[in-house]
């Protein structure tokens, strides 16, 4: 985590707050992600409650970006935190408090309560794909094109499978051209980490989106294979009802399929990053999110002469963590 702000950084962001109409009674530190953000939850005098952002210097533009990406999907009835004040300059954001728990917090939940959640977010990326695309390549993300997509896979290969072993040739070309596939189609506004833990449930069958600074072009079924293949993996008669109502017809499942494996896999390569990085938590998501991938590389005629041999070889590395 970053250093925490110097004292007269404080006093500011205290006169910052008193500016906005916010004042401050308490503050609390809130788990953070990996990144070197900050977050805080604020508790006002009224007994109202925000969350704010704290940006170091390296970060400052993922920061105007969330402001901007923020406009761009309000706009498009996306429920999205919103953005009571905002300083970039110097790294504060102040937000709305949608509460302390993700979609995937809910975990022991049965399904027939978590579906119903899926379904709305699965609609909410169907309204992220028909964003703009001139406005949504102006946040100056790059997209996830076929150069992108294989880098994203350079982090398996390098963390987790080669020293294992786990990677042939015929595997690691066949992964080469899943991504030149995945990327053939054209691209569409996407979330980029469209998952369970930046949803955040209402209670009543509705979620609001987070971390949605990325917002970039890419292929179009991805944010749904987020979705449906990270964290919580929803049985299978739900992922066939929401992929054919997103994607209907062989070519939409083979769009979905190339997705989810290029993502699931990704995924694994940032689990252990994040480990090696002193952040474990994420180790037990390894192995299900594995068969994840095994699973939809079969799917794909890249895949499918493969993925058998390949669940063979990686057997280690399917079990439980």
């Amino acid at each position: 985590m970053a250093a925490e702000p110097a004292e007269h950084d404080r006093k500011a962001l205290g006169e910052w707050l008193e500016h906005a109409g916010f004042e401050l009674r308490e503050s609390h530190p809130l788990a953070g992600d990996v990144s070197p953000r900050r977050y805080h939850r604020l508790t006002a005098a009224d007994g109202t409650t925000a969350v704010l952002a704290v940006y170091p210097e390296e970060v400052l533009e993922a920061c105007r970006r969330f402001a901007r990406s923020t406009d761009l999907l309000a706009a498009a009835g996306v429920p999205v935190p919103r953005v009571l004040a905002v300083d970039c300059a110097r790294g504060w954001m102040l937000v709305q408090d949608l509460g302390a728990l993700t979609l995937a917090d809910l975990h022991d939940r049965p399904w027939r309560e978590l579906g119903v959640y899926f379904e709305h977010a699965a609609a909410l990326a169907a309204r992220v794909a028909a964003l703009p695309i001139a406005l949504v390549g102006e946040l100056g993300n790059p997209p996830l094109d076929q150069a992108l997509l294989a880098r994203e896979l350079s982090q398996i290969r390098q963390l987790f499978l080669a020293p294992r072993g786990l990677l042939s040739p015929e595997a690691d070309s066949a992964l080469d051209r899943l991504c030149w596939e995945l990327a053939a189609d054209p691209p569409v506004p996407c979330h980029r980490d469209f998952m369970a833990r930046n949803l955040v449930p209402d209670g009543r069958g509705r979620v609001a989106v987070l971390d949605h600074q990325d917002l970039r072009l890419g292929p179009p079924a991805y944010d749904l294979a987020s979705l449906l293949n990270d964290t919580l993996f929803p049985p299978p008669e739900l992922e066939h009802r929401l992929l054919a109502a997103a994607f209907p017809g062989a070519a939409g499942e083979l769009c979905y399929h190339r997705a989810a494996a290029q993502r699931t896999l990704k995924a694994v390569g940032t689990y252990a990053a994040f480990a090696q990085r002193g952040h474990p938590r994420h180790l037990p998501l390894i192995a299900p999110t594995l068969r994840r991938f095994l699973h939809h590389f079969g799917c794909v005629p890249e895949g499918k002469p493969l993925a058998h041999e390949l669940e063979r070889a990686w057997s280690s590395a399917l079990e439980p963590q």
